[in-house]
């Protein structure tokens, strides 16, 4: 993983951390705090993000309020803690 990827990763969790426990947030915010000039540039790898934190257990991505795959959702997802 690279240091984009790395600052993403902790860019989601300091997010999560400073919102309501049952709250999420999506990963353009992520990418925006990484980056707020370039952030689409970083959407693709907010998502992938998102991904290992999903794997390691650390967040849910959601769509639609029910937790998915982010690698094969189509369309925005939101991430969230655990429930």
């Amino acid at each position: 993983m690279d240091d984009v990827g790395e600052r993403l990763e902790r860019a989601i969790g300091a997010l999560l951390d400073r919102r309501a426990p049952t709250a999420s947030i999506c990963p353009s915010e992520a990418a925006r705090a990484v980056d707020p000039e370039n952030w689409r540039d970083l959407m693709p790898d907010a998502r992938a993000a998102a991904g290992r934190l999903a794997a390691a257990g650390s967040v849910e991505v959601t769509q639609g309020g029910a937790v998915v795959d982010v690698s094969s959702a189509r369309g925005p997802v939101r991430v969230r803690r655990p429930r």
